[in-house]
C-alpha cells in the first residue's frame, strides 16, 4: 500500500483548475481504484496530522493505498519576482488576504488558551534565527573554498576491452536446468510447453545448442544460486513478449502460476530471489519505479524490459532525467538495465527500433554501458557482469527477436563454464588474415544476413568484426583486431538503420584513422530517414539485401562517394 499525497496549491500558474482538468477534484482519477480519498483544508495542521494517522492505520491493517488532497495555496508563483496576478488575479487578491497558516493556527491556539501571543512570538524567533544560522554556516563553506580560476578536467572516458570472467559450473547449469524443465507433481502445464520443457533439459545436459531464453535462464538462475536477488518487470514479461521466456506457466484446470526460478534457493543469502512481474504499459511509471527500487538494492539485478524497444519511448523522462545522469545530478548509483528488443524484421516502424542512437547520445563520462549482443553467451555473461562487477551504473541491452530462434544465433555449454562477456568478438571464420582487404564492423541482427550472404559468395577478402559494447568504447581490442589484418585498406560500418539512427554517428569518430590504411570508416546501411523503418515488407527485403550487398562486394567508393564528399566538405569548411 502506498499513501499518496497532493500538496494542492490549486493552480498552475498560467493554468487554471478549470483548463487543467476535467473533473471537480484532483483526485478524481483515483476513484477508479475503490479506495479511501480524504480531502483536508491546510489551513488546519489538527486535521491533516488526523487523517494522516488515518491513512497510515489503514495502510498498516489492510495494505491497500490511500490518497490525501491537501487543500491550501502558493504565496508566490515560481519564484519571488515572480508575479502570478498576471494569470490569476482573483486568486491571488484573495491570497494576499489571507494571513498565512502559521498565523491563522497561532490564533486559534492563542483563543484556546495553548499559548500566549509572547510564546508564539518566541517560537517564530527561534525557528528564524535556525534558519539565519544555517544561512551564515552555508556562507562561511564557500567563503571557505578557493575560488575556481579554471574549468575542471574533463573526465577521461574508460576503455571498454575489459573481459571480466564470469562462468559458472556445470553443476549450477545441471541444478537450475531441472529446476526449469521438471514439472511439479499435480501441475497440469499447457501441452504446447511439454516440448519446450523437453528441450530445456537438452540443453542443460549438452545434446543441443542452447537458444537465447535458456541461456538468459541460466544467468538469472546463477545469480540467485550465488546469492544475488533478480527482479525482471516489463510487458508480458512472465511469458515473453515473443512466447521464449516461460519464467512463469500457469496450470490449466487451476490457473495458478508456476515460477520455477523462484523456487531456487542460496546458503548464503536466504533473501537471494527471482521476482518477475507482468507491469501495466505504463513505461515511464513502472521505469521510474524500477530506478528507484535500483538505487536502494544495489547488490540486486534489477531488470526493466520494454515489450519492444520502441516502447522505451514512453519511459523517456525517466531515462534522460534520471537513468543517464544519476551520479552526475544525483550522486547515486544503481545497477538497472534495461532489455529492449530490436532488430528490422520488417514489422514497420512501430516495432523495429529500439532508438540505439538515443542512448549513444546520452553517453558521457562513463555513465552507461550499451551493449548489443549477438549470441546467448554473450547476453548470459553480460547479465553476470552487470550483477557482479564492482563498478555500479545502469546498462542498456539491445536485444533481439528473430535470433531468440535462429539456429545460427547458439551457444555451447561451454561457453558459459568459461570467459566472460566479450566487448568485441573477431572473425572466427577467417582461415587466411593476410588475404582480408575489407574489415565490415557491425552490430547485432546484421551479422547474421551478412554472414549468411559471405558463406555463399566464398569470399575471403571481407572479415567480419562484431562491436558488442558501444560504450565504453572498446578502442584498445578493436585496435588489436585490425592489427591482425595487415592488408586491409578498407573499413565499413554496417548497420540495418538509416542513416540518422544506429549506432553510425556515434562510432564514425571513433573509428577515425583506427586502420593505418584507411583514414575514416565507411558507411553502409539505411538512406537517412524520419521514419524508423518502411511499411512495407518489399521494400523492407529490398533495402537489406542491398545494404549486404554494399556491405560485401561493392566498392567503397562507390557505397560512400556522397558521405565522402560530405565529410571533406565539413573539413573544408
Amino acid at each position: 500500500g502506498t499513501i499518496h499525497i497532493i500538496i494542492n496549491n490549486q493552480i498552475g500558474f498560467t493554468t487554471s483548475p478549470e483548463q487543467g482538468r476535467s473533473t471537480i477534484y484532483s483526485t478524481d482519477v483515483a476513484r477508479m481504484t475503490q479506495l479511501p480519498i480524504f480531502h483536508v483544508n491546510g489551513d488546519d495542521p489538527d486535521a491533516a496530522y488526523r487523517v494522516l494517522q488515518i491513512a497510515l492505520e489503514f495502510r498498516q491493517d489492510f495494505n491497500k493505498d490511500v490518497v490525501l488532497d491537501i487543500v491550501g495555496f502558493r504565496k508566490l508563483g515560481h519564484n519571488e519576482s515572480d508575479e502570478p496576478s498576471y494569470t490569476q488575479p482573483l486568486m491571488y487578491a484573495r491570497v494576499k488576504a489571507h494571513p498565512g497558516v502559521r498565523t491563522v493556527y497561532a490564533q486559534r491556539l492563542i483563543r484556546e488558551g495553548v499559548i500566549d501571543e509572547a510564546g508564539v512570538q518566541q517560537m517564530i524567533d527561534l525557528q528564524v534565527q535556525h534558519y539565519e544560522d544555517v544561512l551564515a554556516r552555508a556562507k562561511e563553506i564557500v567563503a571557505s573554498k578557493p575560488s575556481i580560476k579554471e574549468l575542471p578536467t574533463p573526465a577521461q572516458e574508460e576503455d571498454g576491452s575489459i573481459v571480466e570472467e564470469t562462468g559458472v559450473s556445470r553443476e549450477a547449469i545441471l541444478q537450475i536446468t531441472q529446476k526449469i524443465s521438471l514439472v511439479p507433481e499435480g501441475f497440469n502445464i499447457n501441452p504446447k510447453m511439454v516440448g519446450q520443457l523437453a528441450k530445456r533439459a537438452k540443453m542443460g545436459e549438452g545434446t543441443i545448442p542452447m537458444d537465447w531464453a535458456f541461456a538468459e535462464a541460466m544467468a538469472f538462475g546463477s545469480l540467485v544460486l550465488e546469492g544475488k536477488r533478480v527482479r525482471l518487470s516489463g510487458q508480458d514479461s512472465g511469458r515473453g513478449t515473443f512466447s521464449q521466456r516461460h519464467a512463469v506457466m500457469y496450470d490449466t484446470q487451476t490457473g495458478k502460476p508456476w515460477t520455477p526460478l523462484s523456487e531456487l534457493k542460496s546458503d548464503e543469502n536466504p533473501k537471494a530471489v527471482f521476482d518477475v512481474f507482468d507491469s501495466s504499459l505504463s513505461e515511464q511509471g513502472v521505469l521510474g519505479f524500477e530506478y528507484g527500487y535500483s538505487v536502494i538494492a544495489q547488490d540486486a539485478l534489477v531488470l526493466w524490459e520494454a515489450q519492444f524497444g520502441d516502447f522505451g519511448n514512453g519511459a523517456q523522462v525517466i531515462i534522460d532525467q534520471y537513468i543517464a545522469a544519476s551520479e552526475d545530478k544525483w550522486q547515486q548509483r544503481s545497477r538497472l538495465g534495461l532489455l529492449l528488443p530490436h532488430g528490422y524484421e520488417g514489422q514497420g516502424p512501430e516495432h523495429s527500433s529500439a532508438r540505439l542512437e538515443r542512448y549513444l547520445q546520452l553517453c558521457a563520462e562513463n555513465n552507461l554501458q550499451v551493449c548489443y549482443p549477438t549470441t546467448p553467451a554473450q547476453y548470459f555473461h553480460l547479465l553476470r557482469r552487470q550483477a557482479k562487477q564492482k563498478i555500479i551504473r545502469p546498462l542498456v541491452v539491445i536485444t533481439p527477436k528473430s535470433l531468440l530462434r535462429l539456429p545460427a544465433a547458439t551457444s555451447n555449454l561451454d561457453d558459459l563454464t568459461n570467459g566472460g562477456f566479450m566487448p568485441v568478438i573477431d572473425d572466427a571464420e577467417v582461415k587466411n588474415r593476410e588475404s582480408v582487404q575489407r574489415i565490415v564492423v557491425c552490430s547485432g541482427k546484421v551479422f547474421y544476413d551478412l554472414n549468411a550472404a559471405r558463406k555463399v559468395s566464398d569470399d575471403e577478402k571481407v572479415a567480419l568484426v562484431r562491436l558488442e559494447q558501444f560504450y565504453p568504447f572498446p578502442e584498445k581490442r578493436l585496435r588489436e583486431i585490425f592489427a591482425n589484418y595487415p592488408n586491409a585498406t578498407q573499413l565499413v560500418w554496417a548497420q540495418e538503420e538509416p542513416k540518422n539512427m544506429g549506432g553510425w554517428t556515434f562510432v564514425e569518430p571513433r573509428l577515425v584513422n583506427m586502420l593505418p590504411s584507411c583514414q575514416r570508416p565507411y558507411f553502409v546501411g539505411r538512406a537517412a530517414s524520419a521514419s524508423p523503418a518502411t511499411g512495407s515488407y518489399s521494400i523492407h527485403e529490398m533495402e537489406q539485401r542491398r545494404l549486404v550487398d554494399q556491405a560485401l562486394t561493392e566498392e567503397t567508393e562507390t557505397i560512400s562517394s556522397a558521405s565522402t564528399d560530405q565529410y571533406a566538405g565539413q573539413a573544408d569548411s
